[in-house]
C-alpha cells in the first residue's frame, strides 16, 4: 500500500532539521519527502500537526524467550515496543539459556518473524555460556544474523580472553558492546556509594568501578583496534577516557540508559525495588553530565535497557531484590523530558535513539530520506498523560514511573508502511 503522510512535524535526525511537510510511502519504503504536488497515494494520513520521525532503534532489550517465557516472550515485548513508538528491536543474549551458538541464535529470529509486530535484530553471546572464559564462534554467530557480541553485564573478566574474542571480532568487523563496571567492587552492590547509600544501609559501589573498566577496555581497543561499543555510560568520571578514546580515532561508542537520563539516586530512598537497576543510579551530578554528553554527542546511543522482572523477583528487600525495569513503553516519553526542560532538542535526541544505533549496527533504519524503510512513528510530544503500570503491554510491571505525570504520547507506528499500532 501506498501511504501520503501529510500536515506533519517531521523530525529528521540526519539533517538534523524540524520542518512542516509531507511524506510519501510506497512498497515499504520512503520515496519522497513532496514540497510541491502531492502524489497520489491509496491512503492519506493526516498527521495534524503531529511529530512524525524515523521509529526508535531500541539497542540492548532483554526478552526473556524461551527460557523465562512468564517475564517477556516476542509477542509481549514487540506489542509493546510497538505502543512506545520503537520499530527495531536489538535483543540481548541474555535469557537463559544464553544466546551463543548458531542453534540457540535461530529461535530468535524464528519465533521473533512469528510473533513480533517490529523488527527483531538479535546480538549472540560474547564468550560461551557469557561465563567468560572461552569466546564462542564469532564467524559462525555472524552469518546467522548476529548483529553484535555482548556478555550483557557479565564483565570478562579475564584479560587474555577478552583481549583475544576483541581480536577475532576485529578480523571479521564484528562489534563488541561491554559493560564498562569492575566486577569486584561491583559486587553485591545496589547503590552509588556516598553519604546517601550510607544513611540508608545499602551496601554500594563507588562510579570509579566504571571508569576502571572503561579505561582497562580502552587500551584493550587501542592494542586490537576491534569495533567497540560500551553500553551504559552512567559516570562523569567515565566521560574523559571515552573523549580521549575517540579523539585517537578508536573505533569507540557509547550509550546511556533512559533511567539514567531521568532518575537519580535519591529516587531509591523509599526502598522501592522497581528503581533497582544496574548499574545503580547516579547522584544528580551525574546525571547532568550524562545529558550534557548526549547532547553534545560524546555519548552517541540513548537505549531503554529494557529488562523484564516478575513480581516475585521485585517483591524482596532492596539488596536481594533483582535488578532491572521495563521501558519499551516509557522510553519515548521520559525522554521528552529532556526535551521539554531544554536540554536536547527533538533531531538530536532522534539521532541518538534511531540515526545512531541503525549506523552502528549496520541498519537502514532511522532516516527519513528516499530509499530508506518506512519505519515510522506519529507522536503528539506534549499530550499529558498519568503512568499507571499495569496498562503496560509488556508482561512484566516494574517500571519506575508508576503513578508519574508524563508528556509524550505515540499516536501511530508503522513498520515497512505497515500500521502496528494506532492509539
Amino acid at each position: 500500500m501506498s501511504l501520503l503522510f501529510t500536515n506533519a512535524r517531521l523530525i529528521d535526525p540526519e539533517a538534523g532539521s524540524e520542518t512542516t511537510g509531507s511524506l510519501w510511502v510506497a512498497d515499504g519504503a520512503i520515496r519522497a519527502l513532496p514540497d510541491g504536488p502531492l502524489p497520489q497515494a491509496e491512503r492519506t494520513v493526516d498527521c495534524g500537526g503531529h511529530c512524525l520521525a524515523p521509529g526508535i532503534v531500541d539497542l540492548g532489550v532483554k526478552v526473556s524467550e524461551p527460557g523465562e517465557r512468564h517475564k517477556e516472550s516476542f509477542r509481549s515485548a514487540g506489542l509493546a515496543a510497538a505502543a512506545g513508538g520503537i520499530t527495531t528491536m536489538v535483543t540481548r543474549p541474555d535469557p537463559p539459556p544464553a544466546i551463543d551458538t548458531p542453534e540457540v541464535l535461530e529461535f530468535v529470529p524464528r519465533r521473533a518473524k512469528a510473533d513480533s509486530v517490529v523488527r527483531v535484530e538479535p546480538m549472540a553471546a560474547l564468550t560461551k555460556g557469557r561465563e567468560g572464559r572461552e569466546m564462542t564462534e564469532i564467524g559462525f554467530l555472524k552469518d546467522a544474523g548476529a548483529v553484535a557480541f555482548t556478555d550483557c553485564d557479565r564483565v570478562v573478566q579475564n584479560t587474555k580472553v577478552f583481549s583475544r574474542a576483541l581480536t577475532y571480532a576485529r578480523s571479521l568487523g564484528a562489534l563488541v558492546i561491554a559493560h564498562p563496571q569492575d566486577p569486584g567492587l561491583s559486587d553485591g552492590a545496589c547503590t552509588t556509594s556516598g553519604k546517601f547509600a550510607s544513611l540508608k544501609g545499602l551496601p554500594a559501589v563507588s562510579p570509579m568501578a566504571e571508569r576502571m573498566a572503561l579505561d582497562r577496555d580502552m587500551a584493550l581497543v587501542e592494542m586490537t583496534g576491534a569495533r567497540y561499543h560500551a553500553d551504559q555510560i552512567t559516570s562523569a568520571r567515565s566521560l574523559p577516557a571515552l573523549e580521549r578514546a575517540k579523539r585517537n580515532g578508536l573505533d569507540v561508542t557509547a550509550g546511556v540508559g533512559i533511567h539514567h537520563l531521568t532518575l537519580n539516586e535519591l529516587d531509591v530512598g523509599d526502598y522501592r525495588t522497581f528503581f533497582k537497576i544496574k548499574p545503580p543510579l547516579r547522584s544528580e551530578d551525574d546525571r547532568r553530565a550524562m545529558v550534557e554528553a548526549l547532547a553534545n554527542g560524546l555519548i552517541d546511543v540513548l537505549c531503554s535497557m529494557h529488562t523484564p522482572q516478575d513480581e516475585e523477583s521485585k517483591r524482596l528487600p532492596f539488596e536481594e531484590a533483582a535488578s532491572g525495569a521495563v521501558a519499551l513503553q516509557t522510553l519515548l516519553p521520559a525522554a521528552l523530558r529532556l526535551v521539554h526542560a531544554g536540554a536536547i532538542s527533538l533531531p538530536l535526541l532522534w539521532r541518538a535513539i534511531s540515526l545512531n544505533p541503525a549506523r552502528r549496527l549496520g541498519l537502514p533504519a532511522g532516516r527519513l530520506s528516499p530509499g530508506a524503510p518506512a519505519d515510522l512513528v506519529l507522536f503528539d510530544p506534549d499530550a499529558p498523560f498519568l503512568l499507571d503500570r499495569f496498562t503496560l503491554l509488556s508482561k512484566s510491571k516494574n517500571t519506575p514511573f508508576d503513578g508519574q505525570r508524563m508528556e509524550g504520547k505515540v499516536l501511530g507506528t508503522w513498520v515497512g508502511g505497515e500500521r502496528v499500532f494506532e492509539a
